[in-house]
C-alpha cells in the first residue's frame, strides 16, 4: 500500500472507533506530538483515543493529502524506506466544523506503518 493509502486508514479507523485497525497502520514505536500532549507509544495513543477522547463522535474531513520526500534524517523511528506525509482537513460532528488541522506522518514504507504524527490545529 502506498503511503497516503495508509494514511487514509489511520483516519478511517479513527472515524470508525476501529481500534484494532488502527493498531494495524501504527508501528509499535509511534509517537504523535502536539502542542498540548505528547504520546510516546502505540498503547498509548490508542487508549487515549478508546477511553479519553474528548469527543469521540467526529468525523475527519481531509482537504488535501500529500507525499513528499524521504523523511529527514535524524528524526526517530526512521528507516531508510521512510516518506513524509502531510494532511490538512477538518475535524466535524453534527453540527459542523469543529476546527481545522494540519497532520505530518512519518510512514515507514518497508513496514507499512506509521511511525511518528506531528498534529497541529486552528
Amino acid at each position: 500500500m502506498d503511503a497516503t493509502g495508509l494514511v487514509r486508514r489511520y483516519y478511517d479507523a479513527l472515524d470508525a472507533h476501529d481500534y484494532d485497525e488502527l493498531e494495524a497502520v501504527l508501528a509499535p514505536e509511534f509517537t504523535q506530538r502536539r502542542p498540548d500532549r505528547r504520546f510516546e507509544s502505540r498503547a498509548a495513543f490508542i487508549a487515549f483515543m478508546r477511553e479519553e477522547r474528548p469527543n469521540p463522535d467526529t468525523t475527519h474531513e481531509l482537504e488535501l493529502v500529500f507525499a513528499g520526500q524521504k523523511a529527514r534524517d535524524g528524526e526517530p523511528n526512521t528507516g531508510d524506506d521512510s516518506v513524509a506525509v502531510a494532511v490538512r482537513g477538518r475535524v466535524c460532528d453534527e453540527s459542523g466544523e469543529l476546527f481545522e488541522f494540519a497532520d505530518f506522518f512519518t510512514v515507514d514504507r518497508e513496514a507499512e506503518r506509521l511511525v511518528r504524527l506531528e498534529t497541529y490545529s486552528r
